[in-house]
């Protein structure tokens, strides 16, 4: 049999990186009885700057997840065989962790990076499940995203647009770049700027 954990955007069988982002599993049949005790897997939204995506970053996160209580190591009984009153029966309280997740270039909505082991804890002292963090990335006030293409507007001055000229063009890293406008150039025309959109998710190769 087979168990998927959650996926985010659907890639091809052959996909390197879909084991790696998606998190995905296949278990052997003498493992059922285990993934059923499993701990549960967790979805944390994450929303980074459309710069942030272009380059990729680290975020510091404080995750809350549940550990065995302290004062009844996780029985969810006192001494005297009564729910115990810190964790209320539980067994469990939850607690605050700090970790820090490298978040790769070129991450679009919608994609799942998987943490490993940090979700919620498993039946019985089993395996925890996994933390996933689910990616939005913010709109950009100038740059419009097209898959790994980016779009922008420039404005040319109408001596430029009819007799031809030299624009600057601003780039997502903060550099500008210098495109050279024909004679008769129509208004709204789209000229391509090659290698110079967002990464491709794994790959390095540019949009």
């Amino acid at each position: 049999g087979s168990r998927g954990a959650p996926a985010g955007e659907p890639g091809s069988g052959g996909d390197p990186f879909r084991e790696v982002f998606e998190g995905i599993f296949r278990e052997r049949p003498s493992q059922r009885s285990r993934a059923r005790s499993r701990g549960e897997d967790l979805v944390h939204p994450v929303k980074v700057s459309l710069e942030e995506a272009y380059t990729g970053t680290a975020l510091l996160l404080t995750l809350t997840r549940q550990e065995p209580c302290s004062a009844c190591a996780g029985s969810g009984l006192s001494s005297r065989s009564r729910a115990c009153p810190l964790c209320q029966g539980r067994g469990s309280r939850p607690q605050p962790k700090r970790l820090e997740v490298k978040i790769p270039p070129g991450v679009k909505d919608g994609l799942r990076i998987r943490i490993a082991g940090e979700g919620a804890p498993g039946l019985m002292g089993n395996q925890r499940g996994d933390h996933y963090l689910e990616i939005s990335v913010k709109k950009h006030e100038r740059f419009r995203r097209e898959g790994d293409d980016l779009y922008v507007d420039v404005p040319v001055s109408l001596t430029d647009a009819l007799l031809g000229g030299e624009v600057a063009v601003d780039t997502l890293n903060g550099t500008k770049l210098y495109l050279k406008v024909p004679p008769e150039t129509q208004n709204g025309q789209a000229f391509r700027l090659s290698g110079k959109g967002m990464p491709h998710l794994g790959s390095g190769e540019m949009g």
